[in-house]
């Protein structure tokens, strides 16, 4: 599932716009305004140097107050440009950080996660809870927690780095996994399904298979196709660590290297994910997703993600 941010890299442009007004309200405050200073100071004293000799000379002068403090103000008043950038960049530097270091929003575009998440769904992606990483670069500096089967995980596709995918991640290093006839077997343990009511899905107005999956102690809905086969063997592409992978008829095998986590989508039968284009690295990783905080079409999906 895609999940583009606005106008590309979006991190890469606030971090910009960050730096640019960072140095011009840095420059202004120890540069600019101290010569706007001066010449305000420079107008008051030939101001008042006029208005004294004017004086001397019989000159009747309307001087007061107010006329100097015009003056000083016309000399402090800073440029719009100037103006402007200060005021920005605080606001900036703070949704910086925010989406940095402590949760960024995004925008659920596709159906690979229904019905756990919605076409139109956005949600909050908690960006410490897998460790502190440097913001455009991605790299961790500070671990955390580790990723867990059953979490909801935002991560940078691996075939395509610009790009956001989320999906549930069912395998981690070091696991085996198995799936065959559209069962999940992790570490040669078969995984719960409960069944449940049919689910009519909102795009295709098809009614697919719902189930209840048990993944470690995380339950979550899952969909299936009765019409689908377990995968598309003509999908499944080349990627690194291929051979920890075998594929039958019936499906596949896959063992999960170290730094690495396997990956899947709730609609099973409408998800690229794992199976097709292989594992996430743990340096793709961009968070956790927590919270769904509004659907405009849908309000009452806002609530935690599971």
């Amino acid at each position: 599932m895609t999940m583009q941010s606005i106008l590309g890299n979006f991190a890469l442009i606030l971090f910009v716009l960050m730096v640019v007004t960072g140095v011009i309200w840095v420059l202004d405050v120890f540069y600019l305004a101290k010569q706007r200073r001066a010449a305000a100071d420079k107008a008051l004293a030939e101001y008042d140097a006029r208005t004294a000799k004017l004086t001397a000379d019989g000159i009747k002068v309307d001087s007061n107050a107010q006329s100097r403090a015009q003056i000083e103000q016309a000399h402090l008043k800073q440029p719009t440009w100037i103006e402007y950038s200060g005021s920005f960049f605080p606001v900036i530097a703070l949704v910086f950080f925010l989406r940095s270091f402590l949760f960024e929003p995004f925008k659920i575009p596709s159906s690979s996660m229904v019905p756990t998440l919605l076409v139109g769904d956005l949600i909050l992606v908690n960006k410490f809870t897998y460790g502190i990483r440097l913001p455009i670069i991605n790299q961790k500096i500070i671990p955390i927690n580790d990723p867990q089967r059953g979490d909801v995980m935002v991560f940078k596709y691996p075939k395509d780095m610009s790009q956001d995918y989320i999906k549930r991640i069912v395998g981690v290093p070091g696991d085996k996994i198995t799936y065959e006839n559209k069962r999940l077997t992790v570490n040669g343990k078969p995984i719960s399904y409960a069944p449940m009511e049919d689910y009519l899905e909102d795009e295709t107005l098809n009614y697919k298979k719902q189930f209840k999956e048990n993944l470690s102690g995380v339950e979550h809905r899952i969909l299936n196709d009765d019409r689908s086969s377990t995968y598309n063997e003509s999908d499944v592409g080349d990627f690194p660590n291929k051979e920890a992978c075998t594929y039958t008829y019936d499906g596949f095998t896959c063992t999960v290297p170290a730094g690495n986590y396997f990956m899947m989508g709730d609609n099973r039968d409408n998800s690229a994910d794992s199976r097709y284009w292989g594992f996430v690295p743990d340096k793709n990783i961009v968070g956790k997703a927590v919270a769904v905080w509004m659907n405009l079409s849908n309000p009452r999906r806002i609530g935690a993600i599971h």
